[in-house]
């Protein structure tokens, strides 16, 4: 352990002791906590780098799934395009401050709580220390992403209202939170939170799933266990393609329910709204309007954030192993 004593030149013959070093269990303790932290730091990393490299096509895809007519990738170009001419190029990352408020914490959590998943069903079902077979491993993914939306839903309606709404209308993300509060209720704040979760559900059981799989495929088929950076984005992008398009429907519902109180419609239940909006747009250009633009940010996105995750864990315990980091 590092004591400098060695196990063997210690007699525990005629001893009423366990040849235990005193160590054990608090050095388990610790290694743990390293892995907890490890997991949150890498998931709060990932998720900012993601969200901030997608943050223009974010918000565009939010303002198209409010009132906008159907998406086309030409569309959403030229509306960024006059966005920029308009308010600028900072413009275009409006509402990211309150998208890493958010973001941080959420990804940071899922992450974090997905690997502690993955040790406890892989303890319930006999895998510890190999991959969960199928089912278990959509469970972990739905499990963690269901957590941390649990508990950082409040601050995605902050993001979702200060991407649709005027510069002028809010102030900043405390500002949102106080005129929300008290114009509309302390309810609204957890608004669309039914369809959140009946989402991430899904969406980040699929997306883990995904990609946790294309991982393993590529350690059998290859014979190398780790796959490289590249590799690693390939497989995240196709489990944000999988795993956005799945819960897509959903989503609009989420954003429709979050911004109606600025964008003057009134929505009740789940149902209702998705009945509203296919009487009123249709089917396909209602419940999957923005898809397209998802396309295209959803891959991008979730590839970063799976391979951000993955190499800044790599990273960590490189540097917790390093000689100059020993005792």
């Amino acid at each position: 352990m590092g004591n400098g004593v060695r196990e063997g030149a210690v007699d525990f013959k005629g001893q009423d002791v366990e040849p235990v070093p005193a160590t054990q269990l608090p050095a388990e303790g610790n290694q743990e906590k390293k892995k907890v932290l490890n997991s949150l730091m890498s998931g709060a990393l990932a998720g900012a780098v993601a969200k901030t490299a997608v943050a223009p096509l974010d918000r565009t895809k939010i303002m198209f799934q409010g009132e906008s007519p159907w998406l086309l990738l030409s569309a959403s170009y030229r509306l960024i395009y006059h966005t920029y001419l308009n308010e600028g190029f900072w413009s275009l990352w409006r509402g990211n401050s309150a998208t890493m408020v958010r973001v941080i914490p959420y990804a940071a959590i899922q992450f974090c709580a997905h690997e502690e998943y993955k040790q406890l069903l892989g303890s319930y079902y006999g895998f510890q220390g190999k991959a969960l077979t199928p089912f278990p491993r959509f469970i972990a993914g739905s499990l963690a992403g269901t957590t941390a939306a649990i508990l950082t839903y409040p601050l995605d309606m902050v993001r979702a209202r200060m991407a649709v709404t005027p510069k002028e209308m809010y102030s900043n993300i405390v500002h949102v939170f106080i005129r929300i509060s008290r114009e509309e209720g302390l309810k609204t704040l957890y608004r669309g939170f039914t369809p959140t979760i009946l989402g991430v559900i899904p969406y980040a059981g699929l997306s883990f799933f995904t990609y946790e799989t294309l991982k393993k495929l590529h350690a059998d088929h290859s014979g190398r266990a780790q796959p490289s950076p590249a590799e690693r984005l390939l497989f995240g992008a196709c489990a944000g393609l999988i795993g956005q398009s799945a819960s897509y429907p959903l989503d609009v519902v989420r954003r429709r329910m979050q911004t109606a109180g600025v964008l003057g419609h009134t929505y009740g239940s789940i149902l209702r709204t998705m009945q509203e909006i296919v009487r009123e747009e249709g089917l396909v250009r209602g419940l999957y309007k923005g898809l397209s633009m998802n396309w295209v940010k959803g891959p991008i996105a979730v590839g970063i954030s799976f391979t951000t995750f993955d190499l800044t864990q790599i990273l960590l315990r490189k540097l917790q192993h390093s000689p100059g980091l020993q005792r």
